[in-house]
């Protein structure tokens, strides 16, 4: 059914009559057949609205807001990440091509550590090699195309005197520190001391900062001056240019020249002359010497310090010297520092202290091993505990525990030791008209 609506104008309340067949009915009323018609009528009624809009302005008078965002699940190709769970790579990789499997692989990159360059890049250069890599020709390659690569023109050229751009202003600074710091703050220290500071000449002055520990107010050689009472250098007054102090020289310390044979023949006949042995940095000594060294000292009466730095000395013959320290009653001091001894042997040497008890000093430190371990530290504390004798021990301990604790039983030694000196002292008692004599100590017992 068609409606003719170009010439037909609508108000409030119009009607249109209709024919049942489906026939268009003109505008006069008149049929196109004249076969009988049902006329039909529908009222169409139009109502005319009025909309009246209104904006309001919101002023936000909070400090905070809350903002709530909200998120929509993360899809790939339209699908859920989710149903992708129950999907078995392995089987649609193995149902892809090579030519689909490459395809692939140069979309993905992975960042994999383990895996070649060549593999983790997606790039591929399907070129196929001129010859063998040249890397003197490429270097040159490389800076020959970077010399003929013209520059990027300035858009602005170069003037002098021209600034390019604008031009960077520092913001203005508060100057109240400056004018904090120009302002002198007014000390009363009384009329007498005022007048001893009015009246003293500078290198007075720096005497007395130098007394009072003042130590950034001068450099090293005014501190020092002060101290050595020697007279304050020239031109180094609170104004002077502070400088460097020129070392000084001193001579090479000179090789050890102890005759090795000649001291072994010497401990081995037990010769009363040398109680101090020295064999510090002293290359090339073989372990027969060592050995024959230790074999004499077994039988010694008259050497109390013996030193082995830097000789050395290994695990052979430290066991061989703990067995000659165990028959050794003289020896008080007793030096194998920067050698090769193993933490085991090392117990071993500390071990075969307490079998005399006379050794006061014993240093061992820079090993082999700079590193003991708890186990040895802890065996080292028990078998140092135990000693009675002993006062002085260089070995680095790491823990704090063991440091500790055999500070305190060293630091325990020398005040007993102390204690007895102190005792057998107050016991030495003149007798009248013949000649001095003391009572016996345990003091004088430690001694022999």
């Amino acid at each position: 059914m068609e409606v003719d609506t170009e010439n037909v104008r609508m108000d409030e309340t119009d009607t249109l009559v209709m024919p049942d067949d489906g026939g268009v009915v003109n505008s006069n009323g008149n049929d196109d057949d004249d076969a009988p018609t049902v006329e039909e009528t529908y009222e169409i009624t139009t109502t005319r609205r009025k909309t009246i809009r209104t904006s309001y302005k919101i002023q936000e008078t909070s400090s905070s807001t809350k903002t709530t965002t909200m998120t929509t699940a993360a899809k790939l190709y339209g699908k859920d990440l989710s149903e992708y769970d129950d999907i078995d790579v392995d089987q649609l990789l193995a149902e892809l091509t090579p030519e689909e499997l490459n395809i692939l692989a140069k979309e993905v990159d992975p960042d994999d550590s383990f895996m070649p360059p060549s593999q983790r890049c997606s790039y591929e250069c399907n070129k196929s090699p001129t010859g063998p890599l040249n890397r003197k020709k490429l270097i040159e390659h490389i800076n020959k195309q970077a010399l003929e690569t013209p520059d990027i023109p300035e858009l602005k050229p170069f003037v002098p005197g021209v600034i390019r751009g604008k031009k960077w202003v520092p913001p203005p600074q508060d100057n109240t520190k400056e004018k904090e710091a120009d302002e002198q703050i007014a000390i009363d220290l009384g009329d007498e001391y005022e007048q001893a500071l009015s009246a003293a000449t500078q290198e007075e002055i720096i005497d007395l900062a130098a007394i009072l520990g003042f130590h950034s107010m001068m450099n090293q050689d005014q501190y020092h001056a002060s101290l050595l009472n020697s007279g304050q250098p020239v031109g180094l007054g609170w104004d002077g240019v502070t400088k460097a102090s020129q070392p000084k020289v001193y001579p090479m310390e000179p090789p050890n020249d102890t005759d090795v044979d000649a001291t072994i023949k010497q401990v081995r006949d037990d010769d009363s002359s040398l109680t101090d042995l020295n064999w510090n940095n002293i290359k090339n000594i073989s372990d027969e010497k060592f050995i024959q060294l230790f074999e004499g000292l077994e039988m010694n009466t008259h050497l109390e310090s013996l030193s082995l730095t830097n000789v050395g000395l290994n695990d052979k013959t430290a066991q061989r010297l703990a067995d000659a320290v165990e028959k050794n009653s003289t020896l008080r001091v007793l030096n194998v520092e920067t050698n090769f001894i193993s933490p085991p042997v090392i117990v071993k040497l500390i071990r075969s202290l307490l079998k005399t008890k006379s050794i006061e000093e014993f240093r061992c430190s820079n090993q082999r091993s700079q590193v003991l371990g708890n186990k040895i530290e802890m065996e080292i504390t028990q078998l140092v505990e135990q000693n009675p004798t002993l006062l002085r021990l260089g070995l680095h301990l790491e823990f704090n525990d063991a440091r500790h604790r055999v500070a305190a039983h060293l630091q325990r030694n020398i005040d007993r030791i102390f204690r007895v000196e102190r005792t057998g002292r107050a016991n030495f008692v003149p007798i009248a008209g013949g000649p001095a004599t003391s009572t016996v100590t345990p003091a004088d017992d430690l001694k022999k």
